[in-house]
């Protein structure tokens, strides 16, 4: 049967980009390989304890309420309540001190004390015009984001001095040692060697975000209640979905007027083969995996006992001590070493989220940076990090389970030797991802697109790589320029090209 749309994967990316071309009229399937949709935004019951269910992949999303798609999508009118932690991120120190991100930037900077100015000027000024961030930061890296001038011009020139001056050795702002330390917890997530540009312009954008509107939300019920309502709707809107469907080659899907990817670049290539020009296929080969995390779920029989009280309060907790500590970690993992001591992110649901407590057991989410392909579990050295900052926290562990790096790709194909950015966080890939080709979604095939997280904006909860294909799409197989409302009580109409 001919479609006029075929999406291979379920992440947030496919998803977006299926409601978008279904909801204008066309007829879209989306294969699935995992049992379950929802790629990087799944959450599951692992078995580690009846009722208690986990989220996969990601679990903090920030980017899902700023996201232009989101927005214009309406979570909450679809029943997806974010919840908002008092403390949006939270560093420990190993002295019983932590730097700590409540959604008020002035309760924040006062806690820094003589950092606290610095800290206003760094991020809370991005912080007030954090939709010229989202701009800048979260467009297609391609084109001027609309909207961006005149106004945003003073936000834009601002965020690029910062990434140059906290993405390099030079970047010393601060005078004490919390506030850098808050801050390059946030750089790692970038999951690259720090200091460096493009994890500057990660913590920059992330941490803005912390201080502007909710903060660092978390959805009631996991991340699958987001995937829930994108479903819900592409189906209301004739979209069907199929389970269960790996795609290996061209084969294995039907044909169809477009095919979009919500892949990384090497499964287009082994997908299509020689059906790509020999350039574009080099291209996409050429595109580079980064390191790698390793995932830790633990069930709690009480919350973390972080030794400072106002860590207590943070939806994510980033473990990983001082900035020198944090920096070398990440160099011995980009050296193919594993830290004594490894980055680890942290996050606990119940600090807003009481749905998740079930039967007085709890879960919480971890993952640590590894080489990438690692196998090791990575189990005790989380929890011995975890421990460091909060005595106790074994006496509370009731089960457990690690996924090593090198397995991650066995529940996301995108995660490529347990790289879960889709793709090494680099400057030049930051704006060349996954090619330099000046359409960033076009594998050089006609009809043939890709829309996961290895394409601009990057990785992230945000269904804007699914939308940015899907524009192109309409635009350039269906011949149209009238896109649809995304939000649940509106008809069509034409959206400002992005």
């Amino acid at each position: 049967m001919h479609r006029d749309v075929v999406v291979v994967g379920s992440g947030p990316n496919g998803l977006a980009a299926a409601v978008t071309l279904a909801r204008a009229g066309l007829g879209v399937l989306v294969l699935e390989a995992q049992p379950t949709v929802g790629g990087g935004a799944r959450t599951l019951d692992l078995g580690l304890a009846d009722g208690v269910v986990h989220d996969l992949c990601s679990a903090v999303h920030p980017m899902a309420w700023a996201s232009p798609f989101f927005r214009g999508f309406d979570l909450a009118a679809r029943g997806v309540e974010l919840l908002r932690p008092e403390v949006s991120f939270a560093q420990p120190l190993p002295d019983g001190r932590a730097g700590v991100a409540y959604r008020d930037l002035d309760r924040t900077a006062e806690r820094l004390g003589d950092d606290g100015d610095a800290w206003r000027f760094v991020v809370g000024r991005l912080a007030e015009h954090a939709d010229h961030v989202v701009r800048v930061a979260m467009g297609d890296k391609r084109s001027l984001p609309p909207g961006l001038l005149p106004r945003g011009t003073g936000t834009a020139l601002h965020f690029g001095l910062q990434v140059l001056e906290q993405g390099t050795t030079w970047g010393r702002r601060f005078s004490g040692d919390v506030a850098p330390a808050l801050l390059t917890g946030v750089a790692a997530h970038a999951i690259t060697p720090l200091p460096s540009l493009a994890a500057a312009g990660t913590a920059l954008l992330l941490a803005s975000l912390g201080h502007a509107g909710p903060g660092w939300v978390i959805p009631r019920g996991g991340s699958g209640s987001i995937v829930a309502a994108l479903v819900d709707d592409l189906v209301a809107h004739g979209g069907e979905i199929v389970t269960d469907h790996p795609v290996r080659t061209w084969d294995d899907m039907p044909p169809a007027h477009a095919h979009l990817f919500d892949t990384t670049p090497r499964t287009v290539v082994e997908v299509l083969g020689d059906r790509l020009p020999r350039h574009a296929r080099e291209s996409l080969e050429g595109f580079r995996y980064g390191n790698a995390a390793a995932k830790v779920d633990f069930v709690l029989s009480e919350p973390v006992p972080w030794a400072d009280p106002e860590v207590r309060r943070a939806g994510t907790v980033h473990v990983g001590g001082t900035r020198d500590e944090m920096i070398a970690a990440e160099a011995a993992v980009h050296a193919g070493q594993h830290a004594e001591r490894p980055m680890t992110l942290v996050s606990d649901p119940t600090v807003v989220d009481d749905s998740r407590v079930v039967g007085g057991l709890r879960p919480l989410w971890s993952y640590a940076h590894v080489p990438a392909g690692s196998d090791v579990d990575v189990t005790e050295a989380v929890t011995a990090h975890v421990e460091r900052y909060a005595p106790g926290f074994r006496d509370v562990v009731v089960a457990s389970r690690c996924i090593p790096a090198a397995h991650m790709s066995r529940h996301n194909q995108n995660y490529v030797d347990g790289d879960i950015c889709a793709g090494a966080t680099t400057m030049w890939q930051m704006f060349a991802r996954p090619t330099a080709r000046r359409d960033p979604y076009a594998t050089g095939r006609d009809g043939v697109y890709l829309c996961s997280a290895s394409t601009p904006p990057g990785p992230g909860v945000h269904g804007l790589s699914g939308w940015f294909a899907a524009r192109r799409v309409l635009r350039e197989v269906f011949n149209t320029a009238v896109l649809p409302s995304l939000a649940p009580d509106r008809t069509a109409e034409v959206w400002p090209a992005i």
